[in-house]
């Protein structure tokens, strides 16, 4: 009997199917049932895994998003020595506003001190990873210091969800092509 037919006949019969069900069931050590004349069938075809999503950096993303709401990688890359200063400050103005709403808006960026610069912060007991000593005595046990930069902390981390496929995974900004 062939395995397709014997499948059917599993799926069609519910005394067989019953019965190939228990066999399946029983310890290895133990004899098939006696009304099972059926050699068993194999094990019910698995369904072929889900092509995995692909994937893309959340590091890509982000870039996509500075560049797509600030139009930052256009400004980094544009050869800029033949503008004046005033040119340039004109076109950060809008940069600048732009990449910084995208980053509040992912990152909520607060101060990891919430002091000015300048000003005598206490270092004992705080976590290196938050707080980097510099300075000629760096590395020797200090109990305060001089707050240079206040760091900067996220509160969240809400990156865009990548739906592409995985030929544009590396595209941060799509080509853009007028059509007349």
């Amino acid at each position: 009997m062939g395995r397709l037919s014997l499948a059917w006949k599993i799926l069609t019969n519910s005394t067989l199917a019953g019965q190939f069900e228990a066999f399946l069931k029983a310890p290895a050590s133990l004899p098939a049932p006696a009304a099972a004349s059926a050699p068993p069938a194999p094990a019910a075809p698995q369904a072929a895994p889900a092509p995995a999503k692909p994937q893309r950096s959340d590091a890509l993303s982000l870039l996509a998003t500075l560049q797509r709401e600030g139009r930052l990688l256009d400004f980094l890359k544009e050869p800029i020595d033949a503008y004046s200063d005033a040119q340039i400050g004109a076109a950060v103005r809008d940069i600048h506003r732009d990449c910084a709403a995208v980053l509040e808006r992912q990152f909520a960026l607060r101060p990891v001190v919430e002091q000015q610069e300048g000003s005598v912060v206490s270092v004992a007991g705080k976590s290196a990873g938050r707080i980097r000593t510099t300075g000629p005595k760096a590395g020797q046990p200090a109990s305060s210091g001089t707050l240079v930069h206040p760091g900067w902390l996220a509160t969240r981390c809400e990156l865009p969800t990548w739906t592409g496929d995985s030929t544009s995974a590396l595209v941060v900004a799509p080509a853009e092509v007028e059509i007349r």
